[in-house]
């Protein structure tokens, strides 16, 4: 159809970003909390560096954008280029963007000062907080960074683990001197 040839790219870069999700979610879950531990433990660790060990990750990510970009360019691979694999790499570097932007910036606040009070961004946050209600890299929840699950749900999936001892999760806030009451290391906890 004429005036349609941007539909196909565009169901491309958009599924690429859908499947993102999933692969941080797997490398999250199976590769950083666990053989590469090594790189992802000051992520949850108190520090007050600008840059972390754990963002050397995003090299990873930015290698397979720059690789699918290769593939896809006639002026690298000539005949052999696979067009799809452009709007494939487009798509791994939105989802890098999004996750840098909801992540880093939302989330752990790099990048600007925002607490959302309602809504979806609110719930990310309150999962990743979650997450971070562990210590060490066994057991936790919500690995993933853009879909969040109910806040409900992960806590009381955080209280089965440590009931279980699958988890250590964080001392509960108590009050302080001046009756407010403080989260441990300024975590997320676990009643």
């Amino acid at each position: 159809m004429p005036g349609m040839w941007f539909l196909a790219p565009l169901l491309i870069v958009l599924a690429t970003i859908a499947a993102m999700e999933w692969v941080a979610w797997a490398s999250h879950k199976y590769i950083m909390h666990g053989f590469g531990w090594t790189w992802h433990r000051d992520h949850h660790e108190p520090h007050d560096r600008v840059l972390e060990t754990n963002d050397l990750y995003a090299l990873f990510g930015a290698a397979m954008s720059i690789a699918m970009f290769a593939l896809g360019s006639w002026m690298i691979m000539g005949e052999a280029a696979w067009w799809p694999a452009t709007w494939i790499g487009l798509g791994i570097l939105g989802y890098g963007i999004i996750y840098t932007l909801v992540h880093d910036g939302l989330v752990h606040q790099r990048y600007f000062r925002w607490v959302p009070k309602r809504g979806y961004a609110k719930r990310l946050v309150q999962a990743h907080k979650l997450h971070h209600a562990t210590i060490g890299k066994e057991g936790g929840v919500s690995f993933g960074f853009v879909l969040a699950g109910r806040p409900d749900r992960l806590k009381a999936e955080l209280k089965r683990q440590k009931e279980a001892g699958l988890a250590t999760v964080r001392l509960p806030a108590e009050p302080s001197g001046d009756g407010k009451v403080q989260a441990a290391s300024g975590r997320a906890v676990i009643r």
